[in-house]
């Protein structure tokens, strides 16, 4: 139903910016809440960011609050995250989550065990 592909992952330097894209395709799409997470080197999974279908509604993981702004284009079917003042502990495999279904409301969630479909993940590397 819904197929999503990162890209825009790469090599920066600490303090440098990078932005993901997420491509989405489905019919359901433009009602989907949507979240990125990412998985670090010999870590777990950890949540990174969230938006409602609308765009309105937006939340982040503490580490990255201030630095990284998560939003969505719903004519261009894709999902971005702007990622700002890296550091090297943001090295990871970033993954776009998509929620299944259509909604009505401003909902989003933070917990990978909501989302229905998943991208392949980008990998981010930032150099000290």
């Amino acid at each position: 139903q819904v197929q999503l592909v990162e890209s825009g992952g790469g090599l920066v330097q600490a303090g440098g910016s990078l932005r993901l894209s997420c491509a989405a395709s489905g019919r359901t799409f433009s009602r989907t809440p949507m979240g990125w997470f990412r998985q670090a080197l010999g870590k777990e999974q950890e949540f990174v960011a969230a938006i409602s279908w609308s765009g309105d509604n937006t939340d982040y993981a503490d580490s990255v609050k201030g630095r990284f702004t998560i939003s969505r284009d719903n004519v261009k079917n894709t999902v971005y995250l702007q990622m700002n003042t890296l550091k090297p502990e943001d090295t990871a495999v970033y993954y776009c989550a998509a929620r299944g279904g259509s909604y009505t409301s401003n909902d989003y969630y933070i917990n990978p065990l909501h989302y229905d479909y998943w991208g392949q993940g980008t990998q981010v590397t930032i150099s000290s």
